[in-house]
């Protein structure tokens, strides 16, 4: 058996706290991506994926400005038309165009319905899932773990990007 010294046996375990804090700020800030990007997912994607109770429709998009449209919004069911509502899109669609949408309850806004409307509304989990990937690979030498959150963010933006 080795003999050490006191200071020696201090420092070791000293660079074992140095290198247990590093994990547990890294795990930290990746659990941190990943929540807030969920929640701000959320925010949205509770007015597409929950759909009891909620009016549904059509929206015919008449002014469009760089990253607002309005039109007139034509429900199916038993929901009120309305005249103007407006929904935030960055679309390819063009003055005239009929969009899927559902209205977010007790405002005049809209979000885009269908699996169009849930890819995009889930956009910031992809990003957070992108950048958790980051963090991982280069602060927990986690690279198989990175890879998949990657492929799962670059797979959930693709899918938003070919369905708007």
């Amino acid at each position: 058996m080795v003999k050490r010294s006191r200071s020696r046996r201090v420092a070791e375990g000293a660079w074992g706290l140095v290198l247990l804090a590093r994990v547990v700020g890294v795990t930290a800030v990746a659990a941190l991506l990943l929540v807030s990007g969920a929640w701000d997912s959320w925010r949205t994607a509770q007015h597409v994926m929950l759909t009891k109770g909620r009016e549904h429709g059509t929206m015919t998009l008449a002014s469009c400005g760089d990253s607002v449209c309005t039109g007139p919004f034509v429900p199916k069911g038993t929901a009120v038309a309305r005249p103007r509502v407006t929904i935030e899109l960055p679309i390819r669609h063009t003055t005239g165009a009929k969009v899927p949408v559902a209205v977010e309850p007790g405002t005049s806004k809209v979000v885009r319905a269908g699996w169009g409307g849930v890819l995009f509304a889930w956009v910031p989990f992809g990003g957070a899932l992108l950048l958790a990937a980051v963090v991982l690979a280069g602060g927990l030498r986690m690279r198989r773990t990175a890879w998949v959150l990657a492929g799962c963010g670059a797979a959930l933006l693709a899918g938003a990007f070919l369905t708007l």
